[in-house]
């Protein structure tokens, strides 16, 4: 189960990072505003990121973990029960859109990334140690301190 949990928590920090940065670009500015031209389009990106990180991957991580784990046992005693061992995947990714659908199209796209991102590193077939899920922090960390960087940056070289 240890091993479970620290694949799980990796699979968080990765979808987690993703998904904010995709989001950062298909929603750049959250509150509606026009963006008038490329420039304004990549700050704009760069200044929601961020933001979306910190309230999006808390949520991954902890609601994420706990859904991914739930899907997982109850896709496999399901695929048992129906001696077929081919449909747990589908369960599993069925019971990650449900789960997915908190909050409609924002939680379903994080929760099919973090699925697919979990899946591709169960298939790795890797013991992940608990000293990996907490270096796998960093990739959140990294992408804020990118993206802030970014923003720093433009109001140094804007003189803002």
């Amino acid at each position: 189960m240890n091993k479970i949990i620290s694949r799980k928590i990796i699979s968080a920090s990765v979808s987690g990072s993703m998904f904010t940065i995709l989001l950062g670009l298909i929603v750049p500015n959250p509150f509606g505003g026009t963006i008038s031209s490329i420039p304004n389009y990549l700050f704009a990106v760069a200044l929601s990121t961020p933001v979306y990180l910190m309230y999006s991957f808390p949520a991954i991580l902890i609601y994420g973990v706990l859904t991914s784990i739930i899907s997982d046992k109850v896709s496999q005693f399901i695929s048992t029960k129906m001696k077929n061992e081919k449909s747990e995947i589908v369960i599993s990714g069925i019971l990650h859109a449900v789960f997915g659908l908190i909050l409609l199209l924002y939680s379903l796209g994080a929760s099919l990334l973090f699925f697919i991102t979990d899946r591709v590193l169960q298939k790795k077939n890797k013991d992940f140690k608990p000293l990996q899920a907490i270096k796998s922090f960093a990739i959140p960390l990294a992408v804020w301190l990118i993206f802030m960087g970014i923003v720093y940056l433009e109001h140094i070289l804007n003189g803002v």
